[in-house]
């Protein structure tokens, strides 16, 4: 499902009634802007927001990329597991923002099926690139080519993220307009209960 075929805006009190207990889980690539969009998606829901890189950092006392420098990107993917695992059983409902290759894990996709909504942030390669260069701590392009590096994690990550049950096109527009997107297509995807009504 995509934003596109959006024509209605639910009722809040309504969708996050329907939305019960269950996760609302962003996921895609680094720089679709999980993080930014699942604030303000949190904050119009009603719902608490955690980001689950915030979190695995708090549980290894490191950073992200003191993680994988010292213990490598096996170890912070069992972690990231982990961490996943444990939030959506424990502090749902609640949006989730995830890393970029959260959705890769088979394990966590299965326990984000079972506990909520996945919501895959979609962006093009240029849109990507251009916010990610905006900062340092990215380490998987910590590369000689780092444009070439995030092309080739698109094009073996997006059959996967694909798996999602929403997808929403996360372009230049202002974060606000995805999540008025997000919260339509949740309307959408969650049926007459959520109490959508025409736009």
């Amino acid at each position: 499902m995509t934003a596109a075929a959006s024509i209605a805006t639910p009722d809040m009190t309504d969708l996050r009634a329907v939305i019960g207990a269950r996760a609302i889980v962003l996921v895609g690539m680094m720089g679709s802007g999980k993080s930014s969009v699942g604030r303000r998606l949190a904050t119009r829901l009603g719902l608490p927001f955690v980001d689950a890189d915030t979190e695995i950092e708090t549980a290894a006392h490191m950073t992200i990329p003191e993680i994988f420098a010292q213990r490598g990107e096996a170890e912070f993917r069992e972690g990231e597991r982990r961490v996943i695992s444990r939030v959506l059983a424990t502090r749902a409902p609640l949006v989730l923002a995830t890393g970029g290759g959260a959705f890769m894990n088979a394990e966590t996709r299965a326990r984000v099926k079972e506990l909520g909504i996945s919501v895959w942030l979609k962006a093009e390669p240029d849109v990507l690139m251009r916010r990610v260069r905006k900062r340092s701590n990215r380490p998987l392009l910590q590369t000689a080519d780092p444009e070439a590096t995030l092309r080739r994690m698109l094009a073996e990550r997006e059959p996967v993220y694909a798996l999602a049950d929403i997808t929403i096109q996360s372009s230049d527009e202002p974060h606000e307009v995805v999540v008025g997107e997000t919260i339509a297509a949740l309307g959408d995807y969650l049926g007459p209960a959520a109490g959508a009504t025409a736009s």
